[in-house]
């Protein structure tokens, strides 16, 4: 028999179920609804647009239930999030692949970049300075094309 094909939705609320079950938790509804969000979306969504969304999903999930769902679904890696500068975080479900992040200074847009496109400036700061750089947790700043055109 053959075996029927997973929705990519589906495929992730279960990889995620498991990781909460490991640590002895369980995937709860606004944790599902955050996941169903995000996966749609395939963007990177400000906590308010999360909100917003799974509002209208399920009227009857809090806003701090949303929030604190985006928290450990990011603490379990199944999430991620980025600074986008100004204060903005934005959300989105963790690629297989790591990857960093651009922003638009005037529109806003957010743009994926390869991950290994700062090994080499992490690499010098770790022997030069000691320090270990995270560069995926904040995104560069700058100008996208659109806008500079």
């Amino acid at each position: 028999m053959a075996e029927l094909p997973v929705d990519p939705l589906e495929e992730v609320v279960m990889g995620a179920a498991e990781l909460l079950r490991a640590r002895g938790d369980r995937m709860t509804a606004p944790r599902r609804a955050v996941l169903t969000v995000l996966a749609r979306r395939q963007s990177h969504l400000a906590p308010e647009q999360v909100v917003a969304a799974v509002a209208g999903l399920d009227t009857g999930i809090h806003r701090a239930s949303v929030y604190r769902a985006l928290e450990t679904l990011n603490d379990l890696g199944v999430v991620q999030h980025v600074h986008l500068g100004h204060g903005t975080t934005a959300y989105h479900l963790a690629a297989e692949h790591r990857h960093l992040h651009a922003a638009c200074g005037r529109c806003g847009a957010v743009v994926d970049l390869p991950g290994d496109l700062l090994d080499q400036v992490a690499a010098r700061l770790e022997s030069e300075a000691g320090f270990v750089l995270d560069p995926a947790h904040v995104a560069l700043s700058g100008t996208c094309s659109a806008c500079r055109g």
